[in-house]
């Protein structure tokens, strides 16, 4: 009984083990292809979505949605790994592209 427990305990700590593994790999994969968007955008979202698809490609992940504000990318990649498939979103542009921060979300009070 106790090593059946100790079985059940240890498959739950691996399958949550992975569940992070994929995550973190979706976010960094998203990150790296937003970046490479961005880096791209001049040229046209055409050319920026190609290139962040062949950074997620890099990344083991793929790249589910791609779009282009101005200089500012903004791409969804997802990360297969085991039974787990997690989606993640990131933005990147230049600093003077994005808008000022309201109060609220700079830190100032309630």
């Amino acid at each position: 009984m106790a090593v059946g427990a100790l079985c059940v305990v240890f498959a739950a700590v691996l399958a949550l083990g992975q569940a992070v593994a994929a995550r973190h790999r979706a976010g960094g994969a998203a990150d790296l292809a937003a970046l490479a968007a961005a880096d791209r955008a001049l040229r046209g979202a055409e050319n920026a979505c190609d290139a962040a698809a062949r950074v997620a490609r890099a990344q083991h992940a793929e790249v589910v949605g791609c779009s282009l504000r101005g200089e500012v990318a903004e791409v969804t990649a997802r990360a297969r790994f085991g039974p787990y498939a997690p989606t993640v979103r990131s933005r990147a542009g230049p600093p003077e592209a994005w808008p000022e921060p309201s109060p609220r979300e700079a830190g100032a009070g309630p």
